[in-house]
């Protein structure tokens, strides 16, 4: 792979990083909820879900599963349902009446199983799955020798950068988070709208 080709994927990459987009909106939603550090480990399990989805492609997994409607089914219904559960969740928090405290930043779930959150918003997405299977091969020739670890290092690069940027909105909406504490029940705002955002990007992993 030359240099203008690299190039080219990374802007590429990056552009795709920044348009609005479930993750990006999920991750801007729960670092103003719980904070900073929330976002970026949220940031740190959806990159590590990119990885797992370019090893499918590598090993040719990927086109298998897109080739079989049952299993991009069943990957749908699990990815939905498991949305729908965390919408729940935050929903359940909002009625519950807790309130943000700076203090308690990220405290409302353990950092692992955040970084888990992440992880299984991405894998159980086949969206996910068929977009990495069109993007990563169109930089990288087919035919020759390499070309499946040449496919893993444009996988490992995307996520990478995709951990840079999450982190610097995470960051950029802890900053705003820092501003509205003081405000008369944002916590339970902010749970609302995550249980609402939640449940569009499950709605829109089905219909479409």
């Amino acid at each position: 792979m030359d240099g203008s080709t690299f190039a080219y994927f990374l802007t590429a990459s990056i552009l795709l990083t920044l348009a609005p987009g479930p993750d990006i909106l999920y991750l801007l939603t729960k670092s103003l909820a719980d904070g900073a550090r929330a976002g970026i480990i949220l940031a740190c399990g959806l990159a590590s879900g990119i990885i797992f989805h370019t090893t499918l492609v590598m090993v040719g997994v990927a086109a298998l599963i897109k080739n079989s409607p049952t299993a991009m089914l069943l990957l749908k219904i699990f990815g939905a349902a498991y949305l729908l559960f965390l919408a729940f969740g935050a929903f359940k928090s909002a009625r519950a009446g807790k309130k943000l405290s700076l203090a308690k930043s990220g405290a409302k779930i353990s950092a692992a199983a955040l970084y888990k959150r992440g992880v299984l918003m991405n894998v159980l997405n086949p969206k996910v799955l068929l977009f990495f299977l069109a993007f990563l091969p169109q930089f990288v020739n087919l035919n020759a020798d390499g070309a499946s670890l040449q496919i893993l290092f444009l996988g490992v690069t995307f996520a990478v950068q995709a951990v840079i940027i999450f982190s610097v909105v995470a960051l950029f909406a802890g900053r705003v988070r820092n501003l509205i504490l003081h405000k008369k029940n944002i916590g339970q705002v902010l749970n609302f709208v995550e249980a609402a955002v939640l449940t569009l990007i499950a709605a829109g992993l089905i219909l479409f």
